[in-house]
């Protein structure tokens, strides 16, 4: 097993020789018995349950002196501040599923789910000595008996979005989160995630952007990405997808001409809590029957993702509707599915990710129109450059869960600051070679992937900027100092 913690930080590099192996490693194949036997599904259902606090440096008054504490820690030691008599029941959104499972398996009902849980809410629940949390997750990670019933999805360790995080970051952030889940569960538990969840469901657009994402995710052992609807387009003509309910190929193509390809699993639009809060999918899903793919007969599968903490959907009313739509739909012809489970009997039954229909991140058809094969870079931007001058709305910033969020315009006095860190990361530590088991690594490294959440840009100016841009001051000391 792994060490948690190292230097006092958590242990989150060093390894990557053991995190390569286990993600190299053929996962167990699913076979039908009974609790998801596709071959005789009318359709099928899944749910994601994203979890994420972040870390802030408010564990003292002092600003630029206060320890760097998890956001769900000051709400429970700070009653006056808003929202924070929600931070017990936070607690108990986190640690609950690992208390369902087991209760249905016992009822001998068929519960599935899967769960993202970010980098940053696993050490901030660590820091805070929750250790009956972890015990009930690693009880349906780790025991034969439930995880089947359990797939996690890997994440970005700090909670970036990944259209604006430059996209060396954005690895070092997929493979810290790799190495963190492994000092928590195990190299085992970490061999059988194939599916990934970006924060935020943000996915680049610009075309380079993208074919790096594409080649992170793969490169670091993933088969599959969970996608938003709106933020991809058909190839052909730029319209939307057609049949949300089947697994498709996000196609990424750079301006050098290379492609690389990733099975995407599609998030139908709507409000997310309340869809996952109500079951919607289940309650969808029997409503469809199996159609063909490639000449196959496959079940359609209905995916939504929501957070598994905030709103009073999600804390009180999803528990009692979980246990409802599990109870009922399991033996029956429209069973609670995994995705990875699912995607093995598409490959058992002769459909590979060749077959599937290609979609790409929206506004790519605009660019593929006028842009050669591969032209480069600098033909690139010329080519963006001038569709958002004929069009104010045309933009490479990336989709999300929102068409209503951008997570560039309006963001300066922090975006600055985290790009002054990514470039004195790249030229301190990565192009000077320092080893990844170098404690200096491991607190640039820290700090780095702490400066890039995503909060910073989400809750707007004041207090959460002013977090971000000291924890990118702190970044850029230590860059300076301890690597001068």
């Amino acid at each position: 097993m792994l060490p948690e913690f190292i230097d006092g930080l958590p242990n989150l590099c060093g390894r990557e020789d053991l995190i390569a192996q286990a993600m190299t490693r053929k996962p167990p194949i699913l076979q039908p018995d009974g609790n998801s036997d596709f071959e005789h599904a009318r359709s099928t259902f899944a749910i994601a349950l994203h979890m994420h606090q972040p870390l802030i440096p408010a564990g003292g008054d002092d600003l630029r002196s206060a320890a760097i504490i998890s956001n769900l820690q000051y709400m429970l030691e700070h009653p006056e501040v808003k929202d924070s008599h929600n931070a017990t029941a936070f607690v108990q959104c986190y640690q609950r599923m690992g208390r369902f499972i087991p209760e249905l398996v016992r009822q001998r009902k068929h519960p599935r789910v899967m769960l993202d849980y970010s980098g940053c809410l696993l050490y901030g629940l660590q820091q805070m000595g929750r250790s009956d949390v972890f015990d009930d997750l690693r009880t349906i990670t780790c025991d034969p008996t439930y995880r089947r019933c359990v797939e996690w999805l890997g994440s970005a360790w700090g909670h970036p979005v990944a259209p604006s995080t430059p996209v060396q970051d954005y690895r070092l952030h997929v493979r810290a989160w790799q190495h963190h889940f492994a000092t928590l569960f195990g190299l085992e538990a970490l061999s059988r995630i194939r599916g990934f969840s970006p924060a935020e469901m943000a996915l680049p657009n610009h075309p380079d952007v993208c074919y790096q994402f594409v080649r992170t995710l793969k490169d670091c052992g993933y088969t599959w990405v969970l996608v938003q609807e709106h933020t991809v387009e058909r190839p052909e003509d730029g319209g939307p997808v057609l049949n949300p309910h089947i697994p498709h190929r996000l196609v990424a193509r750079n301006s050098q001409g290379q492609t690389l390809a990733i099975t995407a699993i599609i998030k139908t639009q709507g409000s997310d809590t309340k869809l996952v809060g109500q079951m919607q999918p289940y309650y969808e899903a029997k409503g469809l029957s199996r159609l063909i793919l490639a000449g196959r007969s496959l079940p359609p599968l209905v995916i939504q993702i929501a957070d598994g903490e905030n709103g009073g959907v999600m804390m009180n009313e999803f528990p009692p509707k979980y246990h409802q739509a599990t109870q009922e739909a399991s033996g029956t012809d429209t069973p609670p599915a995994n995705v990875t489970e699912y995607l093995q009997y598409l490959q058992r039954i002769g459909i590979s990710e060749e077959d599937l229909p290609p979609v790409q991140p929206v506004m790519q058809k605009r660019v593929w129109d006028r842009f050669g094969d591969s032209g480069g870079p600098a033909a690139l931007a010329a080519v963006i450059e001038d569709l958002k001058k004929q069009d104010g709305r045309f933009h490479m910033e990336g989709g999300s869960w929102t068409n209503n969020i951008s997570w560039v315009r309006g963001y300066d006095g922090i975006l600055g600051p985290m790009q002054s860190v990514s470039a004195l990361f790249a030229e301190k530590i990565t192009a000077a070679g320092v080893p990844t088991t170098d404690s200096r690594y491991r607190k640039a490294l820290f700090h780095l992937l702490l400066a890039q959440t995503s909060c910073f840009r989400y809750w707007g100016e004041g207090a959460w900027t002013d977090y971000g841009r000291e924890l990118c001051r702190r970044a850029l000391e230590i860059l300076r100092t301890n690597l001068a």
